[in-house]
């Protein structure tokens, strides 16, 4: 079992790797471009004069409130955090190259955003940041369309399976949707917390800090030879250019890796991206060179379908939060990855795997009361009510701490980056 459990959490790290070097390149791309950081801040502006113009009041009801439907309340003081949210996973993605999107979720909530908008916030920003920052004509040579149309299929069912999950609950009951969402993010990030801890303390041990990124998990080609090996119609060729008469497999296997991928995205609003890879590498078998292209036409696909069909049109997405988690996110990932020429890698680990734990934290303080609302268990609202701030004051403590650490090692050794 346990051996199970670690194969599960090297694909899951190494999959946030891969989406974290996209991530890392489509942020590069904007920030590398005058034209695309004129069409951002023009995008911007509007979103911090409507803060500003609307501070201290609530809005109309036709534009948010506090009601199903409509955005959550909106302040300055929200709008800033999410600059300092977005500011947060750039940092992480880039000092570690992995994980930073993980945070997000969990931290627009704890910031007083309702968990069904954060979602649908946060896909659209991923969004957002494909359209502006992935040159995709450059790496559409590398997509095989036959695998990208089986694959693209199955993200749909997954997405609108997602998309109507965590609908239907929140028409069920707003607090039951947080609940749940919230419950995701207990399991998935204490998983990822725990082994990404017990990895550090290894590391420390050892004395072996190593490159802070880590190194991708081996892979076995066994299960990749078993599923080609399967004559289930309609068989996809691929990687022709690197095999003689290339390989095939089953799309129906495409489209099944696909829906997960769609109902991950859709679900936790974290982007299908940090899946495709090790789903395509080390369960398809697919080729890095076709993963890479086929990986960036997902992300923009799959985050684009889930934001749109399932969160936009119903009204579940803070346009404003998303600009500013653009914003932040540019220059965190920028200074994020320029401190790991300056620091030791298993600092940056360790403080990821305690980022990832107070996430955790964060999530698990919030279900009791969440519970209690819901009437599952009974508790002592003044008790739930603490255990929430504590669970808040756990998580942006050592996040804030994590990213006054990194800028102050960026700016101390600016004349070490300046040679470099």
């Amino acid at each position: 079992m346990t051996k199970h459990l670690r194969a599960f959490y090297d694909m899951l790290m190494q999959a946030s790797r891969e989406h974290a070097k996209w991530d890392y390149e489509a942020s590069m791309t904007i920030m590398r471009s005058k034209k695309r950081l004129l069409i951002l801040l023009c995008l911007a502006v509007p979103a911090l004069i409507f803060a500003v113009a609307l501070a201290g009041d609530t809005l109309p009801a036709m534009l948010g409130g506090k009601k199903a439907y409509t955005p959550a309340f909106y302040t300055p003081a929200i709008f800033a955090v999410s600059i300092l949210i977005g500011l947060a996973a750039g940092l992480i993605t880039g000092c570690i190259g992995a994980g930073g999107g993980f945070i997000i979720t969990p931290a627009l909530m704890s910031a007083g955003i309702k968990g069904i908008l954060a979602v649908g916030t946060d896909l659209f920003h991923i969004f957002a940041k494909a359209i502006m920052g992935t040159a995709v004509h450059k790496k559409l040579g590398n997509v095989s369309v036959p695998l990208a149309v089986a694959f693209l299929g199955g993200s749909i069912i997954g997405v609108l399976g997602g998309g109507v999950i965590n609908r239907a609950l929140y028409e069920i009951n707003p607090v039951l949707s947080d609940m749940f969402i919230s419950l995701v993010y207990v399991v998935l990030l204490g998983f990822l917390g725990i082994y990404s801890m017990i990895d550090f303390l290894k590391l420390r041990k050892s004395d072996t800090g190593g490159d802070a990124h880590g190194s991708a998990p081996s892979g076995k080609q066994g299960l990749p030879t078993k599923l080609q090996s399967m004559n289930i119609p309609p068989m996809i060729t691929f990687d022709t250019d690197l095999v003689p008469g290339g390989k095939r497999i089953s799309g129906v296997f495409v489209a099944l890796c696909g829906s997960v991928v769609g109902f991950t995205a859709a679900i936790m609003g974290v982007g299908g991206g940090f899946l495709t890879f090790p789903m395509f590498v080390y369960i398809l078998g697919v080729s890095s060179f076709t993963t890479v292209g086929t990986d960036i036409l997902q992300i923009i696909f799959t985050a684009g379908f889930a934001a749109i069909s399932q969160y936009a049109i119903y009204g579940f997405i803070f346009y404003t939060l998303a600009m500013g988690m653009l914003l932040g996110s540019l220059f965190g990932i920028q200074i994020g990855a320029l401190t790991t020429r300056v620091v030791k890698g298993i600092y940056i680990r360790g403080f990821y795997a305690t980022a990832i734990l107070a996430g955790f934290v964060n999530r698990l303080f919030a279900l009791p009361g969440k519970l209690g609302e819901m009437k599952i268990i009974s508790i002592d609202p003044g008790l739930s009510g603490t255990l929430t701030q504590m669970g808040n004051w756990a998580f942006f403590v050592v996040v804030g701490i994590f990213g006054v650490w990194v800028i102050g090692m960026f700016f101390s050794n600016i004349g070490k980056l300046k040679e470099a």
